[in-house]
């Protein structure tokens, strides 16, 4: 949440109807923001204790509707379009880093939701923002307020290319991790722990 509540309210000043799911729509709001749940905007409640939770047609379809095909728009509706998408991914570097965490802490910080919203906004450039780090926060708050709500499409390109290469180091990361034989020995470590367990 680095950073998140000053680039919110600057962008709630600016108009932005903000939608978030799970804790970050606890932290908005606990900074007096309006915001609308993911929950609410989809119209389905997270599933599988949060790991489905912007997996859905209707947020994808607001990402990735070409705003020149009047097809697509029509589709989507004017207020399912989602414009600008922001995203910090599960901290997996950091995690893997931590002493005593098991294959199964790991796993869990394998984002999915995130990376899927990050590429689906990278790939609509041409009419959707991704803002894949706080760094970004700045120049996106000066770029919206100089173009009273728009964004150059030079900068959404920069976005987009800027979300590929998190989104590939990311993966790249998480198949090294897993390849790798420090995953199987927590693999191995896991296993004996529910062996114990269950002579215990």
């Amino acid at each position: 949440k680095t950073g998140l509540d000053a680039f919110a309210k600057e962008l709630n000043v600016l108009g932005v109807e903000l939608v978030a799911s799970g804790g970050t729509a606890d932290f908005l709001k606990a900074q007096g923001l309006p915001v609308k749940t993911v929950e609410t905007f989809a119209g389905i409640a997270e599933q599988l204790d949060g790991r489905v939770k912007t997996l859905h047609p209707k947020i994808h379809a607001g990402i990735l509707a070409r705003r020149d095909n009047p097809a697509h728009v029509q589709s989507v509706g004017a207020g399912g379009l989602i414009d600008l998408v922001v995203v910090n991914l599960y901290p997996f570097a950091q995690t893997i880093r931590q002493p005593g965490r098991s294959l199964g802490d790991v796993i869990e910080q394998i984002d999915v939701g995130g990376v899927a919203l990050l590429r689906a906004a990278a790939k609509n450039f041409q009419h959707v923002a991704s803002v894949c780090e706080p760094r970004q926060y700045g120049e996106v708050l000066a770029a919206l307020r100089a173009g009273r709500g728009q964004l150059p499409e030079a900068l959404t390109h920069q976005l987009a290319v800027a979300a590929f290469e998190v989104t590939s180091r990311y993966d790249t990361l998480i198949a090294e991790f897993l390849g790798s034989p420090r995953s199987n020995l927590l693999e191995r470590g896991e296993q004996n722990s529910h062996v114990a367990s269950s002579q215990a």
